[in-house]
């Protein structure tokens, strides 16, 4: 057993796989606990619903094509009232499949079959997106809305606005220069979602979750020719 594998605790990230096959359940398992994670499983999202009622995690691997319940039904269901980033598997490998996974929230996607190496390293940029936090507190202010970058939080007139790992990547990188415009590569590189297309998807739900017509954006705006940038009050 690894180093890594022996000095799991309690403060470990703890990462839930939902999979239908054994025998990928069992495999994934031995190797992310290798590279130092806390891992529980589930065999379909039946099973992973119970595992979530008595525990956190702080990542989902979840199987598109599952008895029953699909891994994207799941996911919708999960994001009404959690943010949790969720890694998704499928042996679709059609742009379109992935898009419809990353408009339900889902933070990335990984196409079977697929190296154990690369898994890791999708889960490890996950976590670092969702822990990542510039040196110094800075509000960027956007009508009713705040955007605190330190915390990756977005709140309207005090409250809490649900916000996934990707959107909150997005909007950092756009708040970090406010005014100005990024293109779909510069945006899908620097949050590491490695998809242009995925870019779209994130802009289309962060402008429903900001603006008072999304059609006609105020905030998040789209630049003819290069593509978006943030303008805050």
């Amino acid at each position: 057993m690894s180093n890594a594998a022996q000095h799991i605790d309690s403060t470990t990230p703890h990462v839930l796989i939902v999979d239908d096959d054994t025998r990928i359940r069992s495999l994934l398992k031995r190797y992310l606990m290798e590279h130092g994670y806390r891992i529980s499983t589930a065999q379909d999202a039946a099973d992973a619903r119970k595992k979530l009622q008595g525990l956190t995690f702080d990542l989902l691997v979840l199987d598109v094509m599952m008895p029953g319940e699909s891994g994207l039904d799941f996911a919708a269901d999960l994001r009404k009232d959690s943010d949790v980033p969720i890694l998704m598997l499928t042996a679709r490998g059609e742009p379109e499949d992935r898009i419809a996974g990353l408009e339900l929230g889902v933070d990335d996607y990984l196409a079977k079959p697929f190296e154990p190496r690369e898994l890791l390293l999708r889960i490890g940029s996950i976590m670092k997106r969702a822990q990542t936090a510039v040196e110094e507190v800075v509000d960027i202010t956007m009508g009713a809305f705040v955007f605190n970058m330190e915390r990756g939080e977005l709140t309207q007139d005090d409250e809490l606005v649900k916000l996934t790992t990707a959107e909150i990547a997005l909007l950092r990188v756009l708040a970090g220069a406010p005014g100005k415009a990024f293109t779909r590569l510069e945006l899908s590189e620097q949050t590491g979602t490695g998809l242009e297309r995925s870019v779209d998807v994130q802009i289309t739900r962060l402008r429903k979750k900001i603006e008072r017509n999304p059609k006609i954006p105020r905030y998040l705006q789209t630049v003819r020719g290069k593509g978006y940038m943030l303008v805050p009050d």
